[in-house]
């Protein structure tokens, strides 16, 4: 292996760092090279990240939190500020689907007073790789093949594996895109993390290690595998209208604002290294402090002057907001730059509308492409007397950022940290956690995924591995792919922590669509009264008929269908509720037994009445759990809404 020069290389795993577990060095010519080819090599589109959809809105402390920081955003429950957010998958093109298995990008940009605030994360709070020299070889073995660029927007393939199997650090991680987490119900039912450590840094210069939380208001949602896959035949852009939809129906989506604090004298206490940017710190060992509430509440005026030109950077920092040596984030500050610079054109990214501060900003930067600035006068330069010595810095008590002062030293090395050396702890900690539906959810992934895997080699290297973490998980998938059971004791860690199951969620009804299957004949009266109260209580419904129009009550009334069996299907609802109508015919009937049968099998809640009620025989389903009949509209109104609110019914026998 050599550089583009010719010069060969000694070491392609480590960054070059001021001691083990010190900063990454500039003077790191290889992986700079490394980094900023991969930074340019995709033209004009991100290379991950590329499929987005965003919002504006604004975010509002709860409390003050000048005791750990000096952030202004963060010193008054009076001050709102503005943000721009845009939601992401990571391995697809924009032309992909929405609804891939993957990660998902979540990333805030805060307009204060003191510049732009960018909280670069994602939907999860781990990542593959410990170390930023490596980012370009996951996204290589996860992008879809050079030789046929197939499969897109999947990670079910040989080169992701292979990857895997041979870079064992990904452990955790893996855990997580083969979870629930990965296909998740909505951008507004779906967790943010900042992924690394960063610090707090307070007035008087005490400093606390943090990370960051969004905590989304609805809970935190997904959809079954199958339904994935039918969601991205059926409405590929599904997470973007469902977010532009909520948007404009004043359903504003709200996110809070969660910190995790830990002193500096307590950076050692921890069974793990709190900056390797694989592991999470418990919940249950670091609590999570909610301390604000962010709101999107306008949708963007143009996709592409906005979405697409938005330009994030996790140096992007105000004084109170600093950096730790997380050898991933150290990278990421040097990537970011360097891939605006390509894929926005020049060096003044900074001055489109979207990227804009909202505050003065003045310095002796000139010219380049896209300029949009028209600097006056001979001086631009600093130190100078033709211009009073202006612009100059600013000190500390005007605002002035200063770097956290951190003792750093040690030899210049390609090295790791032997604290980082554990893989598959917090992979085990993380199964541990799981409910039993999502347990066989993830051996189902597991199993679908290395079905793909043409190399049998392959794949008995990733059981083999995963043994490590659980060898029920391990045998579970070992089996539905064909290839020898592991051996050996398996894990020894026994830890859960009940924060990373979705099944300990918030479970409300609120903006959750019903799917509401009439015909011709229905009992007007009660319908309406039905639907009134799933209003109040929160539930969209949309009506769904055979043919679109105006339908009939048995007494007259009239309702708009809103879709009929062609333009709907089951999966684009959260939940079926069976009308019918005396007089609709028998397609209506054969198509809706088809919807209905589908939520079922999804697990759905299901709500039947009058003759819709004949429906539900196939399968048994009047006596299975989340399906509700009878009572007065207001009772089964009530009734339907909590089985929706409880998102799915995992103890249902489906057939």
């Amino acid at each position: 292996m050599t550089t583009n020069q010719g010069l060969k290389i000694s070491e392609d795993e480590f960054s070059l760092k001021a001691g083990e577990r010190g900063p990454t060095l500039l003077e790191d010519f290889h992986f700079r090279e490394k980094m900023t080819h991969f930074d340019h090599e995709r033209i004009p589109e991100r290379i991950v990240h590329a499929r987005g959809f965003a919002a504006h809105g604004e975010f509002q402390p709860y409390e003050s939190m000048k005791e750990y920081t000096k952030a202004g955003f963060l010193q008054s429950p009076s001050k709102k500020t503005p943000v721009f957010v845009r939601f992401s998958t990571v391995a697809g093109s924009r032309g992909s689907g929405d609804l891939a298995r993957d990660a998902r990008g979540f990333s805030t940009k805060f307009y204060t007073d003191e510049g732009n605030y960018d909280l670069v994360g994602n939907n999860i709070p781990v990542f593959f790789i410990q170390d930023a020299i490596k980012f370009p070889d996951v996204i290589h073995a996860v992008k879809p093949e050079p030789h046929n660029e197939i499969p897109q927007a999947a990670s079910a393939h040989d080169t992701f594996w292979d990857f895997v199997a041979n870079n064992q650090e990904s452990a955790h991680m893996v855990m997580w895109t083969m979870s629930d987490r990965a296909i998740p119900r909505s951008y507004r039912m779906m967790e943010g993390f900042g992924v690394h450590t960063f610090r707090f840094v307070n007035e008087k210069g005490e400093a606390h290690f943090v990370k960051f939380h969004w905590k989304p208001v609805l809970g935190t949602h997904s959809v079954v595998w199958d339904e994935a896959q039918k969601v991205n035949g059926k409405d590929p852009d599904f997470h973007r209208g469902d977010l532009w939809e909520a948007i404009e129906n004043g359903n504003y989506p709200e996110y809070e604002l969660g910190v995790q604090l830990v002193k500096e004298e307590d950076e050692h206490s921890f069974d793990f290294d709190i900056l390797d940017p694989t592991k999470l710190w418990p919940e249950e060992d670091v609590p999570v402090k909610i301390v604000g509430k962010m709101t999107l509440n306008k949708n963007t005026d143009n996709y592409f002057a906005e979405t697409e030109q938005v330009a994030f950077h996790p140096g992007h920092v105000v004084p109170g907001i600093d950096f730790t040596n997380d050898p991933l984030l150290q990278g990421r500050l040097f990537s970011y730059t360097d891939t605006q610079l390509i894929r926005l054109g020049g060096p003044n990214f900074h001055e489109l509308p979207i990227n804009r501060p909202v505050c003065p900003f003045f310095n002796n930067q000139r010219d380049g492409y896209g300029r949009q600035t028209i600097n006056k006068g001979p001086v631009a330069y600093h130190k100078n007397s033709m211009a009073d010595n202006t612009p100059e810095p600013a000190t500390k008590e005007e605002g002035g950022f200063e770097h956290y002062q951190e003792r750093v030293e040690g030899h210049k090395i390609r090295a790791r940290s032997d604290s980082f050396k554990d893989h598959f702890s917090q992979a085990t900690l993380f199964w541990n956690s799981m409910s039993a539906a999502e347990k066989e959810h993830i051996i189902n992934a597991f199993s679908f995924e290395l079905g793909k895997v043409e190399s049998k080699d392959i794949r008995q290297q990733v059981v083999d591995m995963f043994a490590n973490v659980s060898l029920d998980l391990a045998k579970g998938f070992a089996k539905a792919i064909g290839v020898k059971l592991p051996e050996g004791p398996g894990s020894s860690v026994t830890k859960s922590s009940p924060a990373l199951s979705q099944e300990n969620t918030k479970k409300k009804p609120d903006t959750r669509k019903a799917a509401v299957l009439i015909g011709d004949g229905f009992n007007g009266k009660e319908i309406n009264a039905v639907l009134k109260e799933l209003k109040k209580l929160g539930v969209q419904t949309e009506i769904v008929s055979d043919s679109q129009g105006t339908i009939k009550g048995s007494d007259d009334t009239e309702l708009e269908v809103d879709h009929t069996f062609l333009t709907a299907d089951s999966v684009l609802f959260d939940a079926v509720y069976a009308v019918g109508g005396s007089r609709a015919e028998k397609t209506f009937y054969r198509q809706a037994a088809q919807f209905v049968h589908e939520a079922f099998f999804h697990y759905k809640p299901i709500g039947a009445s009058h003759e819709g009620e004949a429906l539900l025989q196939l399968d048994n389903m009047k006596e299975s759990p989340g399906v509700v009949i009878g009572g007065t509209p207001r009772e089964f109104s009530k009734n339907f809404a909590d089985a929706i609110a409880s998102h799915r019914f995992w103890e249902r026998e489906v057939i």
